[in-house]
């Protein structure tokens, strides 16, 4: 008889940390050492995507994945150099800066996002930083009238002080982007006109300020293992995991330096690698296939699924590339037996934990 693998809620008093296997637990920990996150990154990668599902089914239903949209309201003219970015303008690429978004026109597209199954949505801006602009205003009343419609809010919107966290966080705003975007090795081979302190002090404003933090990086900018390692252990050991980490395949747009250098390309692999990592080292967080899932088939994006990942961007452009269309990803959720989760949701879905149970003659081994 084959072993079964049976998901069933816990009773309340038992602990979610209980669980335990070849030493990686399910157990919120900030203390990580650089080495065993090394250690858990270079798993031969079925152990590794089998460990980050088990303790996935911990924490989540693991047949929930949170739907995000993503909008840009103000495209173009960064004054940023990021090597990537096709918004800078720095670079010649076929993005032109475009006037920002009124008010009602971004509020159309939510409600649009929310009637395709959207529970969150989020606001970018290729802002180097909000500063005292005027369109700060404008982004306040975007983030009420959006709470209003029942959905999470995130911004993306450079860097802000403390002051602009705490106005944002009286608006409703649920979540901020900023992402870390590699190690702090690797980061001034790609960026030169912001800090990676500039960028961890941005969280801190918005973690002051009681702002949910989503914050992640990118694969495929140049960067080595210990790279992917190092921003990794960063994350892990923030005072607070994020509660969302965006994991991002470089999206090689012409007339970017990037682009000019011919990188090699992430595969399905080193995106499972990192995700099941990110997974087991911050076990309550939401962690996102964000960027560049359109290199990658349906059965390699539900491979990630399986290795940790529980909420996508959907809806066919992602700022300024393209992204999978509603109803592609509508029919893959179909395809994977998957469901959207519930705004305001996260983390307090009833936990699943994983039970194996055997016969008394066979193997002790347990299937996924």
């Amino acid at each position: 008889m084959l072993s079964r693998v049976v998901l069933r809620a816990p009773r309340a008093a038992r602990a979610a940390s209980s669980l335990s296997l070849n030493g990686v637990s399910s157990e919120v920990r900030t203390d990580w050492s650089y080495d065993e996150v090394k250690e858990i990154y270079n798993k031969p990668l079925l152990e590794l995507i089998y460990q980050a599902a088990t303790v996935h089914r911990i924490h989540f239903d693991p047949r929930e994945v949170q739907q995000c949209t993503l909008l840009s309201i103000k495209t173009g003219g960064c004054t940023e150099d990021c090597k990537y970015c096709s918004q800078s303008s720095k670079h010649k690429t076929f993005v032109k800066p475009e006037p920002r978004k009124k008010v009602d026109e971004v509020l159309e597209m939510a409600a649009r996002a929310k009637a395709a199954g959207s529970t969150r949505f989020c606001m970018g801006s290729a802002w180097r930083e909000v500063g005292k602009k005027n369109a700060f205003k404008d982004v306040l009343t975007m983030v009420r009238e959006v709470n209003g419609m029942g959905m999470e809010v995130c911004c993306t919107l450079g860097m802000i002080t403390e002051e602009q966290a705490v106005q944002l966080k009286e608006a409703g705003l649920a979540a901020y982007n900023h992402n870390l975007d590699t190690s702090r090795e690797h980061y001034p081979n790609v960026i030169t006109t912001r800090t990676y302190d500039d960028r961890l002090n941005t969280i801190a404003n918005v973690r002051k300020a009681g702002i949910s933090v989503c914050c992640g990086g990118i694969l495929g900018i140049g960067e080595k293992d210990d790279d992917r390692v190092g921003l990794l252990h960063t994350l892990a050991t923030m005072e607070e995991h994020p509660e969302s980490v965006p994991v991002n395949a470089l999206v090689s747009v012409q007339g970017t330096p990037l682009a000019d250098a011919n990188l090699k390309a992430v595969t399905a692999f080193d995106m499972a690698r990192a995700i099941a990592t990110a997974r087991i080292l911050m076990p309550k967080t939401m962690v996102r296939l964000s960027a560049g899932r359109m290199s990658f088939s349906d059965a390699e994006q539900g491979f990630l699924f399986m290795a940790g990942a529980n909420s996508i961007f959907n809806g066919d452009t992602l700022l300024t590339t393209s992204n999978p269309a509603f109803e592609k990803d509508n029919q893959l959720f179909t395809d994977l037996g998957l469901v959207g989760k519930k705004s305001h949701t996260a983390n307090k879905k009833t936990p699943y934990v994983v039970k194996v149970t055997h016969s008394a003659t066979e193997p002790q081994v347990a299937s996924m």
